[in-house]
């Protein structure tokens, strides 16, 4: 019986070819995930990109999924996938685009760029007072991943001391000063000025950032969320900005989401929202990186040999190197 690969990706021409010669043998047939149907999925083996999860009800015959995200929390959930079905995520992809959008939402907080738009909107020329420097200060990266990597790359680069969160391995990185457990959160947040967090949404991570925790925090601190809403305790989050204990949150993404229209963190001056957008393929490069990660996986799935970015599906991380 063939091997059928059903591509979801956004592809051109370029792409089709990469993917098809990864995999001469195979046939492949390129849809989207709009428009795709249960039937044509019950007729995949290899789903390149993120179908609706609803549609795949545990099929027996897919043997792989490449996910276009990192965060794949949608397929691990009971009943989605067959047991034996393999799912890779799409680390790698998205450093560089995520990574400069925290960057740049950080810049806007330490600066005040987002009041003085505010400020212009109102037609005031005015100075609203002091600002931050990201050289000196100390930036906790939840999450060491490929996001957390290059974040931690670039505000150590502008001078700052880099602490990274892993749960596990306490090896430092070049792009880190200091490297620790989950366990040690609670004597961390105290000495950051910028809490950054990349991780997915899991049992462990869900309300990982809770308000006791909030209120451990550094006052003036800034937050930055790009992981999975759920990591942070909304309403405490809120109450904390708008007491002034914290500076300042940069989120793009929240809990609940999408926010909804009435909720009040729109409303808070220091907190800049973007509607989970950091990634996708908003950067050009970010589409070319996971069209060459799903190449790359292609060929190894169809050589028998492992595959990248393989998903453990117990913890929701990808599975380390043996």
């Amino acid at each position: 019986m063939e091997t059928i690969v059903t591509v979801l990706l956004p592809t051109e021409e370029r792409h089709r070819r990469l993917l098809e010669s990864s995999a001469p043998h195979f046939s492949f047939r390129y849809t989207t995930p709009e428009a795709v149907t249960q039937e044509e999925l019950y007729h995949t083996d290899v789903l390149i990109g993120n179908p609706p999860p609803q549609l795949l009800h545990g099929s027996p015959r897919l043997q792989w999924i490449q996910s276009n995200n990192a965060g794949v929390e949608p397929f691990l959930q009971p009943g989605v996938l067959h047991p034996n079905t393999l799912l890779t995520n799409a680390t790698g992809a998205y450093g560089l685009a995520i990574s400069e959008h925290m960057l740049g939402v950080l810049l806007e907080i330490f600066k005040k760029l987002h009041v003085y738009r505010d400020a212009q909107h109102l037609h005031q020329w005015k100075s609203l007072g002091w600002v931050r420097s990201i050289e000196g200060s100390t930036v906790l990266v939840l999450g060491m991943g490929d996001i957390g990597g290059e974040f931690g790359r670039r505000v150590k680069a502008l001078g700052a001391h880099v602490i990274g969160v892993r749960r596990t391995d306490t090896r430092c990185p070049d792009y880190a000063d200091e490297v620790h457990l989950t366990a040690d959160l609670d004597r961390l947040l105290p000495l950051a000025d910028v809490v950054a967090v990349t991780l997915p949404g899991t049992k462990e991570t869900a309300g990982l950032l809770d308000r006791r925790r909030i209120g451990l925090m550094k006052p003036g601190a800034v937050v930055l969320n790009v992981g999975r809403g759920i990591v942070i305790d909304t309403e405490a989050l809120c109450d904390a900005l708008e007491s002034g204990h914290l500076g300042g949150a940069g989120l793009d993404v929240t809990d609940p989401e999408p926010l909804p229209p009435d909720h009040r963190l729109w409303d808070i001056p220091n907190a800049v929202i973007t509607p989970h957008i950091s990634g996708f393929y908003h950067l050009p490069e970010t589409l070319e990186r996971i069209i060459q990660i799903s190449a790359s996986n292609l060929k190894a799935f169809a050589e028998g040999k492992p595959l990248r970015n393989i998903i453990d599906f117990s913890t929701g991380y990808r599975k380390l190197p043996s």
